[in-house]
């Protein structure tokens, strides 16, 4: 090698480590000032009670504030979007649910991000099933009623969601298909406004949150009949799952993820995802997360990226079968 390559090396190198000395720096000084927590659903949404859960435990362990940020809009886009877009600083992070994160690449053919290029995992935080309940004014108390009452008038009902693409849409849309029963989709833009708009007889149905389904379920006003998870939920034992109702190929969870924006310093993410996973392990966080029925879980990266690659897998398919567009 020449005097003139060895050179040239030698400062690659220096510059090399020098860059690795400044993000390490940069990751053990973080943070230095609050955290914006961006979620793109609308105040009173089950991410946005899941983040400001969380946020009081995550706070005290890093440190610094976060501050919840709502940025509702297009089934979730908006939000997700924005934060693809944000500095990559570590002072800006997402909480999101399956359809921006997942099943918007497949229903939305100009989505204005790539979950999985512009994006980088930090944790799955929590999972809840969603329960399925109908309007008083069905008169029904069962889902083999609910479902015999939708044979019997198509066209007559409507249902709501949290938006088009949602897991609460998709896990109708698999009803609809395997009862081969019709109903109009309106989606809203958060869970409680989709259980209000059944309260008010906007709607007959909808498979939601049960943090926003249950208190108005046991006040009378609307009734649950199920849940749509594999198994019958610990947090909800008095409700069958939709399986044990007679559709055994539906299952809809909705899952909950924090992200970050592509180029966050690894440092930073990993340091995010095991205060957010301890957080998540603290009795206190643990008790107000399951009365508002979630189950907390915390994960790693890398496993919060396989798990988003195995959700693509599985719910491909479903809505190519179904035929969703995104103004479904």
């Amino acid at each position: 090698m020449t005097p003139m390559k060895t050179m040239t090396t030698a400062r690659l190198a220096m510059a090399l480590a020098a860059t690795a000395m400044a993000v390490a720096a940069h990751a053990q000084e973080w943070p230095q000032r609050p955290i914006r927590i961006v979620v793109p659903f609308a105040a009173g949404s089950s991410p946005d009670i899941l983040a400001r859960i969380v946020n009081d435990k995550l706070a005290a362990r890093i440190g610094q504030p976060l501050i919840v940020d709502n940025k509702p809009g297009a089934g979730g886009n908006t939000g997700t979007d924005q934060v693809s877009k944000a500095q990559p600083d570590g002072y800006t992070f997402l909480l999101s649910v399956n359809a921006p994160l997942v099943y918007n690449t497949i229903l939305y053919k100009n989505l204005p991000y790539d979950p999985f290029k512009d994006l980088v995992p930090v944790s799955l935080a929590a999972t809840t099933p969603n329960v399925c309940a109908v309007s008083n004014s069905m008169n029904v108390d069962s889902v083999k009623g609910w479902l015999d009452a939708m044979k019997r008038n198509p066209g007559k009902f409507n249902f709501a969601s949290t938006g088009n693409g949602s897991i609460s849409h998709l896990g109708v849309e698999l009803v609809k298909l395997k009862t081969n029963s019709f109903a109009v989709h309106i989606p809203y833009a958060s869970s409680s406004q989709a259980v209000t708009a059944i309260i008010q007889g906007d709607v007959q149905y909808a498979c939601l949150p049960p943090v926003s389904v249950m208190p108005q379920a046991k006040a009378g006003r609307l009734k649950a009949l199920a849940v749509t998870s594999a198994e019958r939920s610990a947090l909800l034992p008095d409700l069958p799952t939709l399986r044990e109702s007679g559709l055994p190929d539906i299952q809809a969870v909705p899952w909950f993820a924090y992200m970050a924006p592509k180029g966050t310093p690894p440092e930073i993410v990993q340091r995010m995802s095991r205060e957010i996973a301890a957080a998540l392990k603290e009795p206190e966080t643990v008790k107000r997360l399951q009365t508002a029925y979630f189950d907390p879980v915390g994960s790693t990266p890398e496993a919060l990226g396989k798990f988003m690659g195995e959700e693509l897998r599985r719910w491909k398919p479903v809505i190519e079968r179904t035929g969703l567009k995104p103004d479904n």
